[in-house]
């Protein structure tokens, strides 16, 4: 199932000095092309022995100091930045024949910053977050079932309001690389990797 990339190309002596400036333009240049839920992403993370994992999650905000999403503290995912609190994440629009890597160090969001974006999700999404035990082993969609029906019975009483268990994580990034598909396997690669003075900038072999 092969296919010939020739939607674009990367030009590196073109491209801005700050890779977050070009991260934010390819993802309204995603929106624009309609892709469905382009702030998906790969994160992948590690314990602290170094056997790694995966999993796809919604990127929520990009800023001046990286990446946010938001997740159980108690989840795999969650134990495992706790403990190796690095991350690598993949952003793949592949109807664009663009992919970003980014690898960086990770750091908990404030509590303020947590309840400001769980105070903005719809209520479901809210009370979800006391139902699952997320990664946790349950005996079935029946006990699903009976914690929601427990939390619903709970929060008509009272607000809801964010789990202790629940909150934010920043990708801070160290390197971001942006790969442009193109014909015969010959892929365009940029690579940015953070100096004490900011970025530097290379290109790499497809």
């Amino acid at each position: 199932m092969r296919q010939e990339y020739e939607a674009g190309s990367l030009d590196e002596t073109r491209m801005a000095s700050d890779p977050l400036v070009v991260f934010n333009e390819w993802m309204e240049q995603a929106i624009a092309a309609g892709l469905l839920e382009p702030n998906a992403m790969t994160v992948a993370t590690a314990t602290a022995d170094g056997k790694p994992s995966a999993r796809v999650l919604l990127l929520k905000e990009v800023n001046e100091e990286g990446f946010v999403f938001f997740t159980n503290y108690q989840s795999r995912k969650g134990e495992e930045l706790m403990a190796n609190p690095y991350a690598a994440l993949v952003f793949d629009w592949h109807t664009l024949q663009r992919q970003v890597r980014v690898e960086g160090e990770v750091e908990k969001l404030s509590p303020e910053a947590s309840d400001d974006y769980f105070n903005s999700r719809p209520e479901g999404a809210r009370v979800g977050a006391w139902v699952s035990p997320q990664s946790k082993v349950v005996q079935g969609r029946e006990e699903l079932n009976r914690l929601q029906e427990e939390q619903e019975k709970r929060f008509r009483e009272e607000p809801v309001y964010r789990p202790p268990h629940w909150g934010g994580f920043l990708v801070r990034p160290t390197a971001v690389e942006f790969w442009q598909g193109r014909p015969s396997r010959l892929h365009d690669r940029v690579v940015y990797h953070k100096t004490e003075g900011g970025w530097t900038k290379q290109r790499l072999a497809p």
